[in-house]
């Protein structure tokens, strides 16, 4: 941003014209001058000036109704000379009946458009989503991405469109004849206000004073934080005000932000009416008066780099509404932008704003027009404009061999340079199906400045081999090859023109040949000599790529072989001596053959001292994204020259280039180790060479082969090396002009799609049939992707018991043009290279072989060998000409030589491959002598193979069925032996009684009660634990070593009720649970156990390794005492310590009839009073005993928990004190259990038997803790926590305050007082606890109190709003007969709001007492409440609970009819609650990002790019990343969804980010990590950032496992997870979300 004094260095002449925003809101206005331009001036004069310069602060909601109320309805009712209302509905009508409607809307950035691969002329062709959703694209295949901004929708576009060119709202109407309305504009000049100081005379007010403004401008360079910190050293104002102006700077481009003496205003308000745009297109596109002057549009543009932002932004969307919705104005437009071309682009690369805020970027609206193009180049020369104006950008990067050179180049002015290739694209993106002659005549105007250009490119950035010492400086090659890629689709689309017109494609073939054979570049520097090898003489010049200069940039040279293969391919061939001389082949190849060599010396570590500049731009000119204009052109001029060349010369040429010539002639020796590394590696590439001339022939016009074919191939190859997902083929794949690869055609013909699962992603797997023509050495693998699909091969072949012989497929035939290329597999040179590369394997010459190179070798063998029995098979022996000399003293050698090797032990892993050659050798031996008919031969000889291979498999049976023989019989022996020895000891089985076994069975069934007097024994107690640290056993022991469990306690709300209530410390919470479960605390447990030392240890190692690690707080809280769990590296931040179960062996069925529950009632209520206290000891007589003694460290664990849960629950510093530190542990052990009951009914599984033994131990242990908690607290602060809490159920004297039945939770009610009852018990000098009679008693009739409770709380939850005297009344008759309210849906009411209480008492329970449930509870979760009841010791009737305890309902209706009033009016929730699940969405996610297009931020009426992100919890669409929405949390700014999260998730939260199509999970202020959104194409993928922009649909899997990880709390671990993945160099501010 530019910070200082703008004076007026925009301002146009206040006497022009108006146009009025009927179609926007932008509060702008241009100020203009009509026909009684007296009567208007001076009020405009007047007014201006006192509404936008006068205020110290303007605020603009003011400015914009003094604009309204003074300029603009005045204005209105001039122009109209009517009402403007009446006037405005006339103009809507004439703009209905309009016959062509175009909707024109201007995208916005990052607002989601549409375009239909099926039906657009080309990419470029957008819909906006609301014509999207009423077009017919809507079925079609479709993609969608985020406007850069600046482009419009092109729905009504008849040159857009193949079909389906209007949605149903732009659908032309019929025609309806307007009123006459006619606007009489007079206009002046208008200007450029240039001058410094000075105001124009109109505008100056009357009463001058010395008043100026500080402006602050956008200049896209200048961060947010660096314009803030100066906006508040500058001004001194606040943070908040210096955000609003850079937010406010950033959206227009310039800000007021200090008053001072002069002011500048630029007003401008666009028209969208029919009759006004006529009118304005008209006006702008007529030439001036005078004929110095340029039209206004002319002007508008010239002067567009001059604008600020929000000036150009107006001004664009005036072009766009007005001069690009009409055609013949369009087209008028188009040639004064294509005349101003030039200008234009050096303003923009001059300019330092991005292209979609640039006039220059509205050419994507004109060039992609076909009509319109073809026009451009006819009348205004637009190849040559375009191109001519690249060169002019260029001029300066031109080297004294009129060659670019880019070291040291501006990087930003040369990617500006890069848009203008752009352009080209635009306007060859459709070729022309008929052909004028000024067409011809201009396109080939064109061509030749495009050649002149690649003149330049065509053998720059030259490199010569570095010897000695590594180069000090690699040199810029970057430039270079993304200039590489631009030209690439541009190359393509020039050679698509020329190839539909012949004579086109002739003269462009001659112009290509004249531009090459004119290039100075690379000449030689010697005269040619002669070359001898076998009986053949080359004549060539001697070059040497390791000595000499050699460049990678051959456009020119590949452009002429594309033309050469159309040439072929249309047939025009024949007509080519007409246009050029005889083409020297040789010359032609010579520089396509360098670069080969290049390549390969590079592979063999010839250059390395070049650095890794050479090394990318040798992997970028075989990589996909260049490949096709690069390495597969030079293929190809190779394979013109050895069609036309004589083939033993051919070949002697590349021995020559490739350095090999004296080694393969044995002139030349070495035993330099390293040498000998390159040349054996520089053979295995030169034999690579030679395997594609003679083998790649699936190019059109190489062979009769289409584009569909060669894409199948391509697929073919990619999946041989393993089954891949189709976003990975499409990245593999070359694209074209259009952004298409081709591959959905294809695909279905070579490859079974599999569906994925949860996660992962849907791949493709080659069908068996397409796996025959597979090449090892297919052209377009790299190196890593070669291995790969050789290993795969070999071994999907083992698999299938063949042999690893990876033969070479039969390709298609050549074409005429290039048949000669065969007879390269069987001229003399090429069976010499194959004789001396043999010898040296048979003669085991270890240093000048290798493997690789053996392997070429044979494939080159077997694809001679296959062209012979190809061409035998398919012709008559005399007619074949290909001869491999299989019966001549040569092929007798080769073969002699593969005999030999084939008993090599360093070549066993070729064995199979030089079995086939030798079995090829003898099927064309045998057909060439006709020893008997071809097709019995090779029957016979299929049947060799497949008698070979059944022998294989009858020999791996019979040794299968062998060894299970084997295995059958050593466990007959075993069972004999078994036998035998219960035989002979056959009396220690026979004294064994029956009746133990029986009445164990028995006791077993008959203790498993959970609660009670008749309460089941404890079947285990805690196994032997393994610490995970130290691997060390010990049992689990009260005065043991403690052993504890890694924990992770967090605040959560996956059960509330009431969502987006807070948790306040004051009050009733956190002693008492409200029934709206609003937060809980959680604590979850991976399960794996450590001695506590070793934790100790391991935490303190953590702590110190983490601190020094980059962004370490962004994975582990230090200070809230977060670690991994060294084994599964879960996200824990306490540990839990493992509590020893107390057994319970004692019958208690005879108290029973003591201890009644009216009398239990009457000794707890009364037990804080003085008279009472004797009653109280009384039930000492039922049985006490002394309190468990922990060990040390035990009781260090139980605080150490405690206090983890207490800070993390109530979000305060740590406190032993706080008598709220037992409370919060009992809160989390029942918040817990609810927890996971509420998984297993989601999930639909049972109670019991579904959880893991990981999962259960943590359950367990954290129970047993919470039960140890008294111990560690004030025995008074406990029972004063008992008293309160009793007093909810029954009466309790002096205990005030007490919530109602209605504003408690009672599972967590029966928690609290289970596990705070023993503190009754104690003693001042002794430590006890009620004994195991005791304590059943206690739990029995808490749980039948609690019960009964609840089960009015489910009544009254069923009826709303009740008067109190019939509350009252239902109270009374419920308690004291049991029959009005509780019949027919009651009773089954009553039953489903209970059995969620009951399961987790049940679960409660099996983890305090340890008794077993019954089996039946591990079963099918249905019909599960009578079980439950025989489990927890209560009634099969729960009603029946009333009529046993008949003699309590006084007391109890006295404690509940005195809560009536406030019964009344407090909030009613029904049982069983709602399980809360993730908010449902849309099938199809466009619905999504339609109702994001709609999204308006609460906080901004601007129309600027927001980020709609959607809570997954609750449903509201928040706005993200945006200084808009930030709040205040905790004294502290934040962004939109964080503090959203801090109340709907109690921090935790799930946004899906509905234009990036992601997931965002966040834990807290700082942490979050992104995650795969539930969206998935039909090919099974996710698409973030829709880069990919096909259609998306909810997978429900995906949407469950979400839900899954929210209700199994593990948001916050996935996020550690994945950070711990990332390494996180510069981390996000998630707290601005």
């Amino acid at each position: 941003m530019i910070f200082g004094i703008k004076e007026k260095s925009i301002i146009f002449d206040p006497c022009i014209f108006l146009f009025l925003a009927i179609a926007t809101d932008i509060p702008v206005l241009l100020m203009t001058g009509f026909v009684v331009q007296d009567t208007y001036d001076p009020l405009m004069y007047l007014q201006v000036p006192l509404i936008y310069c006068l205020e110290t602060e303007p605020q603009q909601g003011e400015e914009e109704q003094k604009v309204e109320q003074r300029l603009l309805y005045p204005l209105e009712c001039f122009l109209f000379g009517e009402d403007p209302c009446v006037g405005l509905q006339k103009l809507q009508q004439y703009n209905s009946s309009s016959s062509a409607q175009q909707c024109g809307r201007v995208f916005k950035e990052g607002e989601t458009v549409y375009s239909c691969r099926d039906c657009a002329i080309d990419p470029t062709c957008v819909l906006c989503i609301e014509c999207f959703q009423k077009s017919v694209h809507k079925s079609h295949r479709y993609k969608m991405h985020a406007s850069a901004g600046g482009g419009f929708c092109d729905c009504g576009d008849l040159e857009a469109w193949k079909s389906g060119p209007c949605c149903s709202q732009h659908d032309p109407g019929t025609s309806v004849t307007m009123e006459t309305v006619q606007f009489i504009f007079s206009y002046r000049y208008m200007l450029v206000w240039k001058e410094t100081y000075e105001l124009s005379e109109e505008l100056k007010p009357k009463v001058k004073e010395d008043t100026y403004f500080c402006v602050l401008y956008n200049d896209e360079h200048h961060s947010y934080d660096h314009v803030i910190y100066t906006l508040q050293r500058a001004l001194a104002c606040d943070q908040n005000q210096a955000q609003i102006y850079t937010a406010l700077i950033d959206k227009e481009g310039r800000k007021a932000v200090k008053r001072g003496t002069l002011s500048s205003c630029f007003v401008l308000v666009t028209g969208c009416v029919v009759g006004l745009r006529e009118v304005f297109c008209q006006v702008a596109l007529e030439p001036a008066a005078d004929n110095n002057q340029l039209c206004l549009i002319s002007r508008l543009m010239l002067h567009d780099a001059k604008l600020y932002k929000g000036a150009r932004k107006v001004v664009h969307e005036l072009i766009f509404s007005s001069l690009l919705m009409d055609t013949e104005f369009k087209r008028q437009f188009a040639m004064k932008f294509t005349e101003h071309y030039k200008q234009l682009q050096e303003d923009f690369i001059s300019d330092d704003h991005q292209r979609n805020i640039s006039i220059t970027a509205l050419s994507v609206q004109i060039f992609t027009v076909p009509t319109l193009a073809r026009q451009l180049i006819e009348e205004g020369s637009v190849i040559k404009v375009i191109i001519d104006t690249v060169m002019d950008m260029m001029m300066e990067h031109l080297d004294s061999n009129n060659r670019f050179q880019f070291q040291g180049h501006n990087p930003d002015k040369f990617f500006r340079v890069q848009v203008i290739f752009h352009d080209l694209r635009y306007i060859l993106i459709s070729k022309p199906s008929v052909w004028t002659e000024t067409l011809r005549v201009k396109f080939l105007e064109g061509l030749r400045i495009f050649l002149h250009f690649l003149c330049c490119m065509q053998g720059m950035e030259e490199v010569k081999r570095q010897l000695g010492q590594h180069v000090e400086v690699e040199p810029e090659w970057e430039a270079g090859l993304t200039l590489q890629m631009q030209l690439r689709h541009i190359l393509a689309m020039f050679q698509d023109w020329c190839s539909s017109d012949e004579r086109v494609l002739l003269l462009a073939f001659q112009e290509c040949h004249r531009a090459l054979m004119s290039c100075t570049n690379q000449p030689f520097r010697s005269e040619p000599t002669d070359s001898y090898m076998c009986k053949q003489i080359l004549h060539a010049r001697p070059y040497k790529v390791s000595e000499e200069p050699v460049s990678i940039h051959l456009p020119i040279s590949r452009l002429l072989a594309g033309l050469y293969v159309l040439l072929c391919q249309t047939g025009a061939i024949q007509y080519l001596p007409d246009f050029v001389d005889p083409l020297n082949f040789t010359e032609l190849a010579e520089q396509p053959l360098r670069c080969v060599v290049l390549a390969a010396q590079v592979c063999a570590d010839m250059w390395r001292r070049n650095g890794l500049s050479l090394v990318s731009q040798v992997y970028y000119y075989q990589d996909v994204k260049c490949r096709d204009e690069m390495f597969d052109k030079d293929v190809i001029m190779l394979q013109i020259a050895a069609s036309k060349m004589d083939p033993n010369h051919f070949l002697m040429l590349v021995l020559l280039r490739f350095e090999l010539f004296d080694i393969f002639n044995d002139n030349c020796s070495s035993k330099d180790q390293e040498v000998l590394k390159q040349w054996n590696r520089l053979t295995e590439e030169m034999l690579y060479l030679i395997i594609i001339i003679a083998g790649e022939r699936y190019v059109p016009g190489i062979s009769h082969v289409t584009k569909e074919d060669v894409t199948m191939r391509e697929v073919i190859h990619l999946l041989c090396i393993e089954p891949m997902a189709h976003s990975s083929l499409v990245k593999s794949l070359p694209e074209n002009e259009s952004h298409e690869t081709g591959l959905e055609t294809v695909i279905s013909k070579v490859a079974i799609f599999k569906k994925p699962g949860v996660s992962g992603h849907g791949l493709y797997e080659l069908k068996k049939e397409c796996l025959e023509e597979f090449n090892p050495f297919f052209y377009h693998y790299s190196r890593p992707q070669h291995s790969k699909a050789e290993e795969a091969q070999k071994k999907r072949r083992t698999q299938e018991g063949s042999d690893k012989a990876l033969r070479p497929p039969v390709p298609p035939p050549f074409c005429p043009a290039f048949s000669n290329i065969v007879y390269l597999l069987c001229c003399d040179i090429f069976i010499h290279i194959l004789k001396r590369i043999f010898q040296k394997a048979a003669e085991d010459r270890s240093n000048r072989w290798t493997e690789p190179m053996i392997q070429r070798a044979l494939h080159l063998v077997g694809q001679a060998l296959l062209e012979e029995k190809t061409q035998l098979e398919g012709s008559s022996t005399e007619e074949v000409t290909f001869d491999f000399k299989t019966g001549s003293r040569h092929g007798k050698s080769l073969f002699h030589f593969l005999t030999k090797m084939k008993s090599l032990p360093s070549l066993k892993a070729q064995n199979d491959m030089i079995m086939w050659n030798l079995q090829m050798f003898e099927v064309v031996k045998c057909l060439r002598e006709k020893s008997g008919p071809v097709a019995s031969f090779s029957v016979d000889h299929s049947k060799l193979e497949e008698s070979v291979q059944d022998k294989e498999k009858a020999e791996r049976k019979r040794k299968a069925e062998a060894a299970k023989a084997h295995r059958q019989k050593i466990m007959a022996q075993m069972s004999a032996m078994q036998k035998n020895f219960i035989e002979s000891n056959k009396m220690l089985y026979d004294n064994v009684p029956e009746s133990s076994s029986q009445s164990d069975t028995a006791a077993s069934v008959d203790s498993r009660v959970a609660v009670g007097p008749q309460q089941g024994v404890c079947s285990t107690d805690w196994e032997a634990q393994i610490c995970i640290l130290c691997q060390e056993e010990q049992e689990v022991q009260a005065q043991a070593p403690a052993m504890v469990l890694t924990a992770c306690v967090q605040r959560s709300t996956v059960l509330t009720q009431n969502r987006g209530k807070t948790l306040s410390p004051k009050g009733t919470y956190p002693l008492f649970m409200p029934p709206d479960l609003a937060v809980g605390t959680h604590t979850g447990s991976c399960g794996h156990v450590m001695h506590a030392t070793c934790w100790q240890k391991y935490f303190e190692a953590v702590q110190n390794t983490t601190r020094n690690r980059l962004h370490a707080d962004l994975i582990i809280d230090l200070e809230n005492g977060e670690y991994m769990c060294p084994l599964c590296k879960s996200l824990c931040n306490t540990v839990i310590p493992l509590i020893p179960v107390e057994p319970s062996n004692e019958s208690a069925e005879i108290v029973g009839q003591h201890l009644t529950l009216e009398r239990w009632i009457q000794i707890m209520s009364y037990n804080n009073s003085e008279k009472s206290q004797a009653e109280f000891r009384s039930i000492l007589s039922f049985g006490v005993q002394e309190s468990p003694k922990f060990s040390r460290s035990i009781t260090e664990m139980l605080g150490v928990c405690a206090n983890t849960v207490h800070r993390v629950g109530l979000q305060t510093a740590p406190n032993d004190l706080c008598p709220y530190v037992p409370v919060m542990s009992w809160n989390t052990c029942a918040y817990t259990i609810q927890a996971t009951d509420n998984m297993l009914q989601e999930e639909g599984k049972p109670l019991f038997g579904s959880l893991q033994n990981r999962q259960l131990s943590g359950l367990k242990a954290l129970v047993q803790f919470s039960a140890a908690q008294r111990l560690k607290s004030s025995q008074a602060v406990i029972q004063k926590h008992f008293a309160d809490m009793l007093a909810v159920l029954v009466p309790v004297p002096n205990v005030e305050n007490t919530p109602s039945i209605l504003e408690v939770d009672f599972f967590h009610l029966l928690v609290g007082l289970d596990l705070s009852i023993p503190a009754l018990y104690q003693e001042a000098a002794v430590d006890l606890q009620p004994s195991a009679v005791s304590s059943a008693y206690n739990h029995l009739y808490l749980l039948h109190l609690l019960t009964m409770a609840h089960m009015l709380q489910v009544l009254l939850s069923h009826r709303k709003r009740l008067p109190v005297f019939l509350l009252r009344s239902l109270i009374v008759s419920l308690f004291l007969r049991l029959r009005a309210g509780v019949t027919g849906f009651c009773v089954e009411g009553v039953k489903r709001g209970v059995l969620p209480f009951l399961r987790c008492a049940a679960l409660f329970f099996n983890c305090l007492t340890g008794v077993p449930p019954p089996e039946e509870l591990s079963e099918s979760p249905e019909s599960q409440l009578h079980l439950l009841c025989s489990y927890l010791s209560l009634p099969s009737n729960l009603f029946q609970l009333f009529q046993d305890h008949r003699d309590v309902v006084t007391t109890l209706i006295k404690r509940y009819k005195s809560d009536i009033n406030r019964m009344f009016c407090h909030l009613v929730f029904r049982y069983p609650h709602k399980r809360n699940r993730l908010i449902d969405l849309p099938e199809d996610y466009s619905v999504l990002l339609n109702q994001a297009s709609h999204f308006k931020c609460p906080n901004s009426s601007d129309d600027e790019r927001k980020h709609p992100t959607l809570c997954l919890l609750c449903g509201v669409m928040l706005c993200a990343q945006s200084p808009c929405c930030q709040e205040q949390l905790n004294g502290e700014e934040v962004g939109a969804c964080t503090a959203h999260a801090a109340i709907c998730g109690a921090g935790v939260g799930m946004f899906l980010r509905v234009r990036e199509c992601e997931i965002v999970l966040m834990a807290s202020k700082t942490r979050g990590s992104p995650y795969p959104a539930p969206y998935l194409d039909d090919y099974g993928e996710t698409d973030p950032q829709l880069g990919r922009g096909n259609p998306l649909h909810l997978c429900p899997e995906r949407y469950r496992k979400l839900l899954h990880m929210w209700q199994q709390h593990c948001v916050l671990e996935e996020i550690a997870r994945s950070l711990e993945v990332l390494n996180v160099m510069f981390p996000f501010e998630w707290q601005m979300l």
